[in-house]
């Protein structure tokens, strides 16, 4: 299925207000005054399998991020800065109201929304320990209770909701793994013995299919099995999962130490697990922790113990990486080739989305990694749009395209972004983007002591931008997995991760600037953080950049630069060409030498 294809039928206005409606009258039955449906499922991961997108269903919002709350005379959706834009057009708005989060809390919303004695409903399972906390402690004083529904009222009016994936499951092999799945499980066991831990329930896809060595197809774009794991501190695993994902071959590999039960057994585990038993209060659904509390098991709220191992990348998943990078930088240096080299009279956004998804193929993907933004002019203005075919724009002289895409390749994942110049550059877009560009190196060429986190590594990003009064609404980096999610924890780069980088981790270095109604600019790269030279007794570390991709020199004002950061792009463009041109021919190698020629010969 193509990026844009996923999201066009998803209902009329009138389909929206009769579901807002229909979940009212469920509210009413079942003494609710508010209802709270969130974009999560019960894995909280990014991407949710059709069967588990209520959020879009119910409002027809189809952005990542973001909730809704319903009571019997106001409904609410509540996104972040990134889809403000996205939302206001998606949604009809004479029954939502478009709430900016988080700087509106939904504690503070229900306060208004409500009177003194009134029930807030939520599903336990679609909710987080944490998340939930914050919105009872929000709420303390105000005699609004929140109240853990037995059934999603939402789903008694969601008639035909499809069925839940049941993709086929793969072996992901050792030697691209770089350590076997019993290693694996024998590390985070002796974790948990060390913490005094009996057993630790695993709910987010991607550590469980790193922790086994597996991979799936349940969720468009992220190469993972949607299941729950009991991890026991013996090594041995309960795993919880349709059994028909799991052909011979594949149970061979887990081997009798992992054992394979349906989804519904989950809750009989639970009631006979060994405690304490670990949670993640920040990822784990609130239902398991109610029904341990409710058995009497001891708990140990403590994070995931799979998310930093799998964030800490080994030597074989590093050189994987790499490998998916080079292929993947030579399909996008054929579509840029493609681009530049013919007139854009007649394409459109869709027309660029399909030539880079064919262009994947032909080097090897399974899938692309997340759904292709790609907008031109006003489009690209708002950083997370899905062209469809009613947003779809012709590409015009003049205007700037942004494209920001990936791929998922057997050994690696990738995401780029590239920001072009149709034709001519604007010139109401060249200072933004050096500004941009010049963030992206500053973090790039970036060297820090070990223990520093994100948050401390963010300004360098966006320096330039604020010296204009600019910014942007986003983080500047996320966590990206080794032939898994695009989108990795726990790691990341915004103002408030405090979690200290380390040496393996991959991460997205991705500044921006967007201009409503006008244009819209990202610049990105992935970096694996290395050690670095440093003086003795001391522990540095850097970036290595992995995404090898000419960034466009229309847009860039070379007057501004200093020499340090032409010095630095010059030799990342020749990294670019000597890495890249054995593997593109013809008038897409052409192309490529011009375009990683020194940047002092383009004002010659």
């Amino acid at each position: 299925m193509s990026a844009f294809q996923q999201f066009e039928d998803e209902g009329s206005a009138g389909d929206h207000a009769a579901r807002l409606a229909g979940l009212r009258g469920q509210l009413a039955k079942a003494g609710l005054d508010a209802f709270i449906v969130p974009r999560a499922d019960a894995h909280q991961g990014e991407y949710v399998a059709d069967a588990d997108a209520r959020l879009r269903w119910l409002t027809g919002f189809t952005g990542s991020a973001g909730f809704a709350i319903a009571t019997a005379d106001r409904a609410g959706l509540f996104v972040d800065g990134r889809y403000k834009v996205q939302a206001r057009a998606q949604v009809d708005t004479t029954i939502y109201s478009v709430i900016d989060w988080p700087a509106t809390k939904p504690a503070d919303w229900l306060r208004e929304a409500l009177p003194e004695g009134g029930t807030v409903g939520f599903d336990p399972w679609l909710h987080t320990r944490r998340e939930i906390e914050a919105i009872r402690k929000g709420l303390e004083g105000s005699g609004i209770a929140l109240l853990a529904a037995q059934a999603n009222p939402l789903d008694a009016v969601w008639t035909d909701r499809p069925a839940p994936p049941v993709g086929r499951a793969r072996i992901h092999a050792d030697g691209v793994a770089g350590e076997a799945a019993a290693a694996k499980r024998d590390r985070i066991a002796a974790e948990l013995r060390k913490a005094g831990q009996k057993t630790a329930l695993l709910t987010l896809p991607d550590s469980i299919s790193w922790l086994l060595n597996i991979r799936g197809s349940d969720i468009p774009r992220n190469p993972v099995v949607q299941s729950f794991a009991l991890l026991g501190d013996d090594g041995h695993v309960a795993l919880f999962a349709a059994p028909e994902k799991f052909d011979e071959a594949l149970r061979s590999h887990l081997g009798n130490t992992v054992t394979i039960a349906a989804p519904d057994q989950l809750g009989a585990a639970l009631d006979a697990a060994e405690g304490p038993v670990r949670l993640d209060p920040g990822s784990a659904p609130e239902a398991a922790f109610l029904q341990l509390e409710l058995c009497g098991t001891t708990i140990a709220a403590g994070t995931d113990p799979v998310i930093l191992p799998k964030a800490l990348k080994n030597a074989a998943e590093l050189e994987g990486m790499r490998a998916a990078h080079r292929r993947d930088a030579a399909a996008m240096v054929n579509l840029l080739a493609w681009l530049d080299g013919r007139s854009p009279e007649g394409l459109t956004e869709i027309d660029v989305v399909e030539k880079l998804e064919s262009l994947r193929r032909d080097q090897g993907i399974l899938d692309i990694s997340f759904d292709t933004i790609c907008g031109v002019g006003p489009n690209a203005a708002l950083p997370h749009y899905r062209v469809n075919r009613d947003s779809n724009r012709p590409l015009v002289a003049g205007d700037i395209l942004l494209i920001d895409s990936g791929g998922q390749y057997a050994d690696g994942t990738t995401d780029i972004t590239r920001t072009l110049a149709i034709g001519p550059a604007r010139a109401d877009a060249i200072g933004p983007n050096t500004a941009v560009l010049r963030g992206m190196i500053a973090l790039s060429r970036a060297r820090f002591p070990k223990g520093v986190a994100g948050a401390h590594l963010d300004a360098l990003a966006r320096q330039f931008l604020w010296a204009e009064g600019l910014d942007f609404d986003h983080g500047t980096g996320h966590g990206v997995g080794a032939a898994l999610c695009v989108h990795e924890g726990p790691a990341r780069i915004s103002r408030v991760s405090e979690i200290a980088l380390e040496a393996g981790m991959i991460l997205s270095n991705e500044p921006g600037y967007y201009r409503e109604g006008a244009f819209g600019i990202r610049i990105e790269n992935l970096v694996a953080i290395r050690k670095v030279e440093a003086e003795p007794g001391r522990e540095m570390l850097g970036f290595e950049t992995l995404t090898l991709c000419p960034i466009d020199r229309r847009l860039i004002d070379l007057a501004v630069l200093s020499p340090e950061e032409i010095d630095w792009l010059d030799a990342y463009h020749a990294r670019v060409r000597d890495e890249i041109a054995p593997l593109v021919e013809g008038a897409a190698r052409d192309w490529l030498t011009r375009e990683t020629r020194p940047l002092r010969e383009t004002a010659a």
